[in-house]
């Protein structure tokens, strides 16, 4: 078990749940539904990346290879791919025009694919 990747998916399953409802309930009344799902895509991202963030660090001596790579690439570009669309679909609320970070959102998404392309390669090379 790689405890550091376990800890750190756990806080973002947590988080992710905690922005869900946040988003389900405290934004009900203060954005658009269009704007409460585009929050939602980032709370689900958050949550995918999460749980296979606990399957990976629960496997890792089973995995025979470092997940360092992986691991990285996969909570930097949730954090550009999630916190990007929160700021995105709260702007309103913040009263400030945010827009500067919608390229960071696609990035984000970049970083998720190719931290699992490094992960589909070191598999297929064990």
């Amino acid at each position: 078990m790689n405890k550091r990747i376990v800890l750190t998916a756990a806080i973002l399953v947590m988080l992710a749940i905690i922005l869900g409802a946040f988003g389900a309930h405290g934004l009900k009344d203060k954005v658009s539904p269009e704007r409460i799902a585009t929050f939602e895509v980032g709370v689900r991202y958050q949550f995918y990346i999460g749980l296979a963030m606990l399957i990976l660090g629960f496997n890792e001596e089973k995995l025979g290879f470092s997940l360092k790579p992986t691991f990285l690439l996969l909570l930097i570009g949730v954090l550009f791919f999630s916190v990007s669309i929160y700021f995105l679909a709260i702007q309103e609320i913040l009263g400030a025009s945010l827009k500067f970070l919608g390229p960071i959102t696609p990035i984000g998404g970049l970083l998720m694919i190719i931290g699992f392309l490094i992960f589909l390669v070191k598999l297929m090379r064990k």
